[in-house]
């Protein structure tokens, strides 16, 4: 039993952090209708800002505090994010108003590009480490209870209560805040939103910044675990699956979907992987997706949507 609770939180810590990555997809999406393949792009962007601006700032300012230097580090990694957000928006998005979803899907793609190399101009293209004071070493829970106990990675365990912490909020703030009630309305009906006053382009920037602030926050966590490098765009990739299981439209789902997907690659590595050689862990969220996409391709929570004629 030990072994398999083991397994267990370390799958639902996991899919936490995947659906930190799906609500930056979900909002863009909800808000304007554009799948943001950037979206990978952005967390790279927002943990290299980190990374070198928690280097940088010592060199300028002489702050030897690490807590000041990295909540220095964040507000300046956060306007950045907030920066890129407007000028996506006024440069690209605000350009394509009510053009084909093949054309934002490109020029989304084009955004990813120009990120990475922009990235790498400025911030450099080495390894770099994020250090936000996450304790590295394990912990042994029940001890009494399992022979052994159950081993759970500090670090894990306080990245996944930030990314619980943040979606909660962020549901919260949709639910319940007045600008939250205006992003929903434009994700309802554009035009109908318009019609009553909803600014549509200042809706968009606050939705742009909002998944940078989501980017910022999933890029330090995974930065810390992993390392600042290029392939940490990829792990964006993961939260594919993620928000084609709960539904491209529903907040809700991208967490659902995330914990699915975390628990279900840990059970199935462990558990199956031995009998087939491994590797599950590495395609078992895309075959998921794929059998999403066969037989509900608007996922768990999605809106399904009829043409009539």
């Amino acid at each position: 039993m030990g072994p398999f609770l083991e397994t267990l939180i370390g799958g639902l810590m996991a899919g936490m952090l995947y659906s930190l990555i799906a609500l930056g997809f979900v909002l863009i999406f909800k808000a304007s209708g554009v799948f943001n393949f950037a979206q990978g792009a952005m967390v790279l962007f927002a943990a290299l800002a980190m990374a070198r601006f928690s280097e940088w700032i010592p060199q300028w300012t002489g702050i030897e505090s690490k807590l000041v230097v990295n909540v220095l580090a964040f507000a300046v990694a956060m306007v950045i994010m907030i920066a890129l957000a407007w000028c996506i928006e006024r440069l690209v998005l605000g350009k394509l108003v009510n053009q084909e979803g093949i054309t934002l899907l490109m020029a989304t793609l084009g955004i990813t590009y120009f990120i990475d190399g922009f990235g790498q101009t400025i911030f450099g293209s080495d390894i770099y480490k994020i250090d936000v004071g996450m304790p590295k070493d394990p912990l042994f829970l029940f001890e009494s209870v399992f022979q052994g106990g159950i081993l759970v990675g500090q670090e894990d365990l306080i990245a996944t209560v930030v990314a619980a912490a943040l979606v909660g909020a962020l549901a919260l703030f949709f639910q319940y805040t007045s600008t939250g009630r205006a992003l929903r309305a434009v994700a309802d009906d554009h035009q109908a939103a318009q019609s009553i006053g909803i600014p549509l382009k200042r809706i968009w920037v606050i939705v742009w910044s909002v998944a940078g602030f989501v980017a910022l926050v999933a890029g330090i966590i995974w930065g810390s675990k992993l390392g600042v490098q290029f392939s940490l765009s990829l792990v964006a990739l993961k939260a594919l699956p993620v928000v084609i299981l709960g539904g491209l439209t529903s907040v809700p789902g991208a967490i659902i979907g995330g914990l699915l997907i975390g628990v279900g690659e840990k059970l199935s590595e462990a558990y199956i992987g031995p009998m087939l050689g491994g590797g599950i862990e590495i395609w078992f969220a895309y075959v998921l997706a794929l059998v999403f996409l066969l037989f509900r391709p608007q996922g768990l929570f999605g809106e399904k949507i009829i043409d009539r004629v």
